[in-house]
């Protein structure tokens, strides 16, 4: 019995101490009590502390099998049935040993591990150095094995590390688990899934006087504007909003295009993780999107890397720009230029449904395109996987809207 015990004493005090979070270390340092400072000293040293911990549990259970073994073989004569005694001691002292010297120390540790870890925090001190010597060779050996598991161990590929978000519980993870899975999905992604298109972005010409620059500035509300010239094909620079501030009295006679910054291009497959190095490198917040004939595609901000993790940032002048609507639980109302990462996003779908239909689609009408071949007639419906997909605004050029059922 005192050996059951020690071993429930033991095995709750592993759970307890490693279930102590940084916020009730804290609260230990700020404490004066004596015991406080052993439950500190046991916690500077994980690897000592677990090593004294399951050391002495095996000598503990150990010592509860020998002995239950030989109080068995004397209340109990097993002599013409070995196999019979065996499997009974084998199952009661099991039981027993699983029960009350691991199952239940360790829930009640899990809910109470400060009150546990402060029961044990002297007898894990002087454990500690009582095991000393053979905690040095198991902790040296432990790390050797580590050193040459190293040299062959296999990096863990991105679609691994998405399914176990995916197999992780909601609750556990909470809002962080959809960073977490933006993170995963960061190097995959190119600077033209999430860029803006060149028919949405706004931008000045470079014969535009400068009173209709003002306007564009106070009616955009940005804090850079693309400056093109002829077309946006032929861009010529960025302006800065600030650069205009210490020009605001030379209304008349001032040359705004005089200001404006070299533009900074990337192309199309330029991969965001590396865009956002080269952001940071040549201190820029924003790069002219190129195709591969060297014509202007769109614009991509930091701001728009930076959400494919964090999750939309809405500022004050983001806030009555809406690209969808929830008409109800599983209808929604699209803009065509919506990207299909948002899309994916919105409707809680896999980023690889329509992988062998989207062909190089970045948007939504892109991919209706795709499906259909041509412009779509005013309330056409397309059909794909479990989404129907229903034209409810289109011109001679281009999908505005996009009514989406989700099966």
């Amino acid at each position: 019995m005192i050996l059951l015990i020690s071993s429930a004493l033991i095995s709750g005090s592993e759970v307890a101490y490693f279930s102590l979070s940084p916020k009730d270390r804290q609260r230990l340092k700020s404490k004066k009590e004596k015991y406080m400072h052993y439950i500190l000293q046991n916690l500077e040293y994980p690897e000592k502390l677990l090593a004294t911990i399951l050391v002495a549990n095996n000598f503990v259970n150990v010592g509860i099998v020998i002995l239950s073994a030989y109080t068995t073989n004397m209340i109990f004569d097993f002599s013409n049935a070995q196999t019979v005694g065996y499997i009974f001691q084998v199952v009661v002292i099991t039981f027993f040993l699983l029960l009350f010297g691991e199952i239940i120390p360790k829930v009640y540790a899990t809910r109470h591990c400060m009150r546990v870890a402060r029961l044990m925090a002297i007898p894990l001190y002087i454990l500690e150095r009582i095991f000393r010597p053979l905690n040095a060779i198991l902790i040296y050996s432990t790390s050797f094995v580590n050193r040459k598991m190293q040299n062959h161990t296999q990096n863990i590929s991105v679609d691994e590390l998405s399914q176990a978000l995916e197999l992780t519980a909601d609750h556990e993870l909470s809002e962080d688990k959809d960073i977490l899975e933006g993170i995963v999905k960061f190097g995959n992604k190119s600077a033209v899934e999430i860029m803006r298109s060149r028919v949405d972005v706004v931008a000045l010409d470079i014969k535009d006087s400068y009173h209709k620059v003002i306007n564009l500035i106070n009616e955009s509300g940005y804090s850079r504007i693309p400056v093109y010239s002829g077309s946006f094909d032929n861009i010529r620079g960025i302006l800065y909003i600030k650069d205009l501030l210490p020009h605001t009295h030379n209304r008349e006679n001032f040359r705004w295009q005089s200001i404006i910054r070299p533009p900074f291009y990337v192309p199309e497959t330029k991969k965001i993780d590396d865009l956002l190095e080269e952001f940071q490198k040549n201190k820029v917040h924003m790069a002219i999107v190129v195709d591969e004939y060297g014509g202007s595609s769109g614009i991509v901000t930091l701001e728009d890397i930076l959400e494919e993790i964090v999750g939309d940032i809405a500022d004050e002048f983001d806030e009555d720009e809406t690209y969808f609507t929830r008409i109800d639980e599983n209808k929604y109302l699209f803009d065509g230029k919506t990207l299909l990462n948002d899309f994916y996003k919105i409707t809680g779908s896999n980023e690889h449904i329509f992988d062998e239909y989207k062909g190089d689609a970045d948007t939504l009408a892109g991919l209706i395109l795709e499906l259909k071949g041509d412009i779509p007639a005013m309330h056409e419906k397309i059909t794909c996987k479990n989404f129907i997909f229903s034209i409810d605004a289109v011109d001679n050029r281009r999908i505005k809207k996009i009514k989406v059922e989700i099966r």
